[in-house]
């Protein structure tokens, strides 16, 4: 699947917003810090992105982003927490839902894209989202419970985003069964999002009545099948007439309604294979595995590596930024970031053409470079045709010793001669980190630039 670029998606047209009396919002009680937030969402956010099927497609992923900066800066000076980091996270599945985590991590299902007639529609329910976080409606409504530690709450968190029988499973490994309870919200919690979401949409230059219309279209598509996003945000009564009420006061002239970057990522989404239920897509992930391009072998044609990148926290050990067209494909010693078409399956084992994989492994000679021979010594198992290094250059990782190589090596799966640059270095508890990135011997200058911003945006959280 070739990934398409978009232009900028927000509209240029100029609008303007006199507001003549807008509802006061005043943030509930909450005995957690805003760094407790910061803390708490990325450590979710991390458990989500593992087990969610996220988009790795430019044309979506710059759009969201797009709609998404220009509502965080409207947020009110007063409410906005400058420790707080926004993203967005397209997840490509159907279901209509949307949900933000405490610190500002979002995740816009595809379904939500889709279900949306207009571009001020995607805003509205992301509007919302962001007015939930800003509010810290997610640790206010854990203060209001039983006194949780925070290392408690955390996969409970995860547990209650990702859903079904894979979020199950996240949730049973906490000590409380805090669950659904964290994120879904009573109704006065739903009102004030509502309302300061309605505000940030109107400065941002849309009209806030496009998230009531919006509402109006998840209710239609209500009952038992319904959209997950009703069950976390239910409805606090007389909806669609206090947000026009609101609306009526903010008075945004000339309002962004659509624009041709919403009509774009909707011809796009057509164009993609019908996104997988969240079941059907997690299916792999809750079993631990690496998700596959459905078992198949992969292809080879991939989009050189996006100009945007993506930032990744994998668990404790360390961050790192990749292009936003790679897919995370995590596993149980390491995660790979790789673009569409360049993985799969081979001979029964999980493979990739291009991109980066990264892990840690044990290191028994407590020695770097015995300890990277013995890791080249385990590649040449399964790549026959794997060249000797020649030698090793110092290199550095966070500040920290390393050593760089580069192999050689004729790839089974294209046939086709590829190299391998491999970059390792030692944890403080003496295992080995190591990053192996791939890319066709062909293709080497095109990817050789993203492979060094990749290692060089390593950073080590332990």
């Amino acid at each position: 699947m070739r990934t398409r670029l978009l232009l900028s998606s927000v509209a240029v047209t100029l609008s303007a917003t006199l507001v003549v009396g807008q509802t006061k919002i005043t943030p509930p009680d909450n005995k957690y810090t805003p760094a407790q937030d910061v803390e708490l969402g990325r450590e979710a956010a991390a458990q989500a992105r593992q087990q969610l099927p996220i988009m790795r497609d430019d044309a979506v992923t710059s759009y969201i982003e797009d709609i998404g900066r220009r509502l965080v800066a409207e947020i009110p000076s007063d409410l906005d927490h400058k420790e707080f980091r926004y993203t967005f996270d397209t997840v490509n599945v159907r279901e209509i839902n949307a949900f933000a985590l405490p610190g500002g991590p979002m995740f816009v299902n595809r379904g939500m894209i889709e279900a949306a007639s207009t571009e001020g529609e995607v805003a509205g329910v992301m509007a919302h989202e962001i007015a939930h976080v800003y509010l810290r409606h997610g640790t206010a409504q854990a203060s209001k419970a039983t006194k949780y530690e925070i290392g408690s709450i955390i996969g409970a968190i995860a547990g209650a985003v990702i859903g079904g029988r894979v979020g199950d499973v996240v949730a049973q490994g906490t000590q409380f069964g805090l669950g659904t309870a964290f994120l879904r919200f009573g109704r006065e919690f739903e009102r004030d999002a509502d309302i300061g979401g309605a505000q940030i949409m109107a400065r941002a230059g849309y009209d806030p009545r496009e998230m009531a219309n919006m509402f109006r279209t998840i209710d239609k598509q209500g009952g038992s099948n319904g959209p997950e996003w009703l069950s976390d945000h239910p409805n606090p009564g007389n909806r669609v007439e206090y947000i026009a009420k609101e609306a009526q006061a903010l008075r945004v002239e000339n309002p962004v309604r659509n624009t041709q970057g919403f009509e774009r990522v909707r011809a796009h989404l057509k164009s993609l294979p019908q996104a997988p239920t969240t079941e059907q897509a997690t299916r792999t992930a809750s079993r631990g595995g690496t998700p596959k391009q459905g078992g198949a072998r992969p292809t080879g044609r991939v989009s050189a590596p996006s100009s945007r990148y993506t930032e990744y926290t994998e668990g404790d050990t360390f961050r790192v930024s990749v292009p936003s067209n790679w897919r995370e494909l995590p596993g149980s010693t390491a995660v790979t970031f790789a673009p569409e078409g360049a993985f799969g399956e081979y001979n029964g084992q999980g493979v990739f053409t291009h991109g980066v994989e990264i892990g840690v492994a044990r290191n028994e000679a407590h020695d770097l470079q015995t300890a990277t021979e013995e890791l080249v010594d385990s590649l040449a198992k399964g790549n026959p045709r794997l060249s000797r290094p020649s030698g090793y250059r110092r290199a550095s990782v966070h500040g920290r010793a390393a050593l760089q190589t580069t192999l050689q090596n004729v790839s089974e799966v294209t046939g086709q001669p590829e190299v391998i640059q491999l970059v390792t270095s030692e944890m403080r508890d003496g295992s080995l980190f190591y990053s192996i990135a791939v890319a066709p011997e062909d293709e080497l200058r095109i990817y050789q630039p993203a492979f060094h911003r990749v290692v060089s945006s390593i950073r080590f959280t332990r």
